[in-house]
């Protein structure tokens, strides 16, 4: 059968009828060439040598400007899209550095496994080709316990995560000091990753890093790397504590790329009901798949990637095979992980569906068509996944197909605002006291705080006296030592709130139970709770038991033709109020709250309607939150402007609507932040909405939502204004039939009386 090109496959898309009437904007990016400058004279023969043999007879701009600083001794952060060559940014200074002294070290930090494995491939064959003897290791969970020891006695090069230097190396530095005495670069690599919570861990990970090198003599130098974010020197600084030089002047190459905004056609005028994005989704990556054409599917959520995969497996199995479509994301076991990695750079896999678990930088090869499930949240995100296509300079396409939300269809009606407007800010809080107080026992136990000494540079003595008092320290003439027989590290997890991980058991074959992937406890409530089907590589999995206590969920292979969505409850009360905003119309504060979320209900879906065909009860204990929130209480006066029914509508509507914008301006998942509707809040007695930070102790996401609150509403209100529906849909309110009648108006109301005071009285 006649396969058709790429080019045919363009030309096919906007000349198609019945695909062109849904493509709303068509965005072209024309191909750039490369700036080079030539090799900086003090570089090393060897390593000109070995660059030379791998084809690269000069250097970029980005890269020859971060090699002179490193050499100088300057902290920086290189920031220039993906696939520009980051690495080098980071692999010259440091084998130069090398070169000039063996008896130097350098730790390279990576957020994943799997990128750590990626750029160690990648430096030995530098290595090999320079023909001298530089050890680089990587030392993970995966690391043999034999070759541990050769690692930190002779490993030139430590390539590994926030993770194992939190829980394996820092704990154990007198096994490393050999390392420590000599370290001289500490390499971050995918620093916009490092956001909220876990952003804020690592920042405390890197102080105490620091204090230990300092206390073996060494003042390592920071080279940081990151995709476009519109803050990172500032991250970069906070994460590293030291003032850091920005290199933006990117001089890598890039291909012709297609950016093309697909809307799924209205299948219900009225209530502006959309034909379902991943229905879409399916179709057009049908079609390059069967045309041999490499592309990569994202989507939002773990169970979103197993829907599309199992539908794609089935689509094109007759013609390219079922193995050839392939799913990724995190939660998968390493070795599987590995494999798929493999069979996308060798062309054996065709297509992967994955979730923001590919955004990063892993080698995966010739992609040349990248389909999105939705806006992935924020425009950083789009254009990291948008460059996984294309990469080396060839011609790429990237679909963004939108979803019914509020924010795929803001987005999707105003391409503008996401081609002209520059990416978001990343968030930390490197003092959230919760955070800060694990760390500082992590920091203690490795070694004993003198008295007078700070934590880079912050305050720490009062927390100290705390400690002492709980009997966790212990105060002896001038110094704090650690006084427990376990290490605080391995109770303490850089990635969630919550400090253990479900593990999932599969007992299909009972002679042999194997474990085939973790999840977090809160997605655990909602995902994994007894009759929970839960999708593994395609593959459907019924949870027959979730033993909440030993933190285990017993799973067996089914074939069904649903999967299951779950309810949480959540209950919200006011502990104390930090600042307030007034208006005659509303209350805006923030605060600290006691958040209460119970799993109560779940729903079975059908795979191919996604109807809902039954439901189940969930018994699972509450689960407890200590957080920071902003709220919005409404004033007497706007209470009485609105008939009661009308308000609580309005409220569940207005709600509705700003989970989904919130996100977007603190640069979080959705997951981060949630949105709570209060008709009677207990603190006040007056319809509230609450907006609060998932995540103990909060990590800033709320307190930015308090200082944008003005500029929030407004993109709320211009949201619902842009949506063509008449009185409410899935894509602005919710669903209005759950609602009632004319929704939209009502909380365009409601949304016009609270920003002609904020206008008014010019607040920010």
């Amino acid at each position: 059968m006649f396969k058709q090109t790429f080019q045919d496959l363009v030309h096919w898309l906007k000349t198609d009828d019945e695909i062109k009437k849904n493509i709303v904007h068509w965005h072209e990016i024309e191909a750039k060439p490369a700036q080079t400058m030539p090799f900086p004279t003090t570089l090393d023969i060897r390593i000109r040598e070995a660059l030379e043999k791998r084809g690269i007879g000069q250097l970029y701009t980005h890269q020859n400007t971060a090699y002179e600083c490193s050499e100088k001794g300057e902290h920086v952060v290189a920031v220039t899209p993906t696939a520009s060559g980051k690495t080098l940014c980071y692999n010259l200074p440091v084998l130069q550095q090398i070169r000039r002294d063996e008896s130097s070290r350098a730790l390279y930090l990576f957020p994943t496994k799997a990128l750590a494995q990626d750029q160690k491939s990648e430096l030995n064959e530098i290595i090999e080709e320079m023909g001298i003897s530089v050890k680089c290791f990587t030392y993970d969970g995966d690391t043999a316990p034999n070759i541990r020891q050769a690692v930190r006695k002779a490993g030139h090069v430590v390539i590994t995560n926030p993770d194992m230097l939190h829980s394996a190396i820092l704990p154990h530095h007198t096994k490393w000091v050999a390392f420590f005495e000599n370290l001289k670069y500490v390499v971050i690599d995918e620093l916009h990753t490092y956001r909220g919570v876990f952003g804020s861990h690592v920042a405390n990970v890197i102080r105490r890093l620091k204090r230990i090198a300092r206390y073996y003599g060494s003042e390592p130098t920071f080279i940081c790397t990151s995709a476009t974010i519109a803050n990172p020197q500032e991250l970069a600084s906070q994460l590293t504590g030291h003032n850091v030089r920005l290199i933006d002047n990117n001089g890598a190459p890039s291909g012709k790329k297609h950016f093309v905004f697909y809307n799924p056609p209205v299948v219900n005028e009225p209530l502006n009901i959309r034909k379902s994005a991943t229905v879409e989704v399916n179709r057009l990556a049908k079609k390059f798949l069967e045309n041999n054409i490499q592309t990569i599917v994202f989507a939002r959520s773990r169970v979103r990637v197993e829907v599309i995969l199992s539908h794609l497996q089935e689509l094109t199995k007759k013609k390219i095979g079922q193995q050839a479509v392939r799913g990724y994301r995190g939660g998968y076991l390493p070795k599987q992980r590995r494999e798929i990695e493999r069979g996308l750079r060798n062309g054996d896999i065709i297509g992967v569906v994955s979730t923001n678990a590919l955004e990063l930088g892993v080698d995966i090869g010739q992609l040349q068509v990248c389909i999105m499930t939705g806006y992935p949240g924020s425009i950083a995100s789009a254009w990291q996944q948008s460059g996984r296509a294309g990469r080396r300079q060839h011609e790429s396409l990237t679909l963004l197909v939108a979803g019914s939300s509020p924010i795929d269809q803001y987005m999707i009606q105003h391409p503008d605002y996401f081609l002209e407007k520059s990416p978001e800010s990343v968030r930390i809080n490197r003092d959230n006291l919760i955070i800060l107080v694990d760390h500082l026992k992590c920091a203690a136990y490795e070694l004993p705080f003198k008295e007078g000494e700070t934590l880079d540079g912050v305050e720490i003595e009062e927390i100290l006296e705390f400690l002492t008092e709980e009997h966790v320290l212990h105060h002896r003439g001038s110094k704090w030592y650690w006084m427990n027989d376990g290490f605080p590290a391995h109770g303490i997890s850089l990635r969630s709130a919550s400090q253990e991980n479900v593990v999932i058991i599969d007992q299909s074959d009972i002679a042999n139970p194997q474990v085939i992937g973790e999840m977090d406890r809160f997605s655990a409530m909602t995902l994994l709770h007894d009759e929970a089907i839960y999708l593994h590589q395609g593959v459907q999995y019924q949870v027959e038991l979730l033993d909440w206590e030993e933190k285990k969920a017993f799973v067996r292979e089914v074939k069904v033709e649903y999967f299951t969505d779950a309810n949480l409850a959540v209950q919200l009360k006011v502990l104390e109020e930090d600042e307030t905003k007034e208006t005659r119309q509303a209350t805006i504060a923030f605060g600290d709250v006691m958040v209460n979320a119970k799993a109560t209900l779940f729903k079975k879906i059908k795979l191919s309607t996604f109807e809902n065909i039954g439901s189940g009860p969930i018994h699972l204990p509450e689960e407890e939150l200590h957080t920071n929130a902003t709220w919005i209480s409404f004033s007497d006066d706007l209470i009485e402007r609105f008939s009661e029914n009308g308000l609580d509508q309005a409220l569940l509507g207005l709600a509705h609507v700003v989970q989904h914008v919130a996100p977007v301006y603190v640069m979080c998942d959705r997951s981060d932040l949630h949105v709570v509707p209060q008709i009677k809040a207990d603190h006040s007695e007056r319809p509230t909405l609450f907006i609060y930070d998932r995540y103990p102790g909060g990590v800033g996401l709320a307190k930015n939502v308090y200082k944008q609150v003005d500029i929030l509403l407004e993109q709320a209100w211009g949201l619902l204004r842009s949506c063509p529906c008449e009185s409410g849909c899935p894509a602005c309110v919710g669903a209005s039939s759950e609602l009632g009648d004319n929704v939209k108006q009502a909380v365009l109301r409601l949304l016009s009386l609270l920003l002609n005071e904020m206008s008014e009285q010019s607040w920010h």
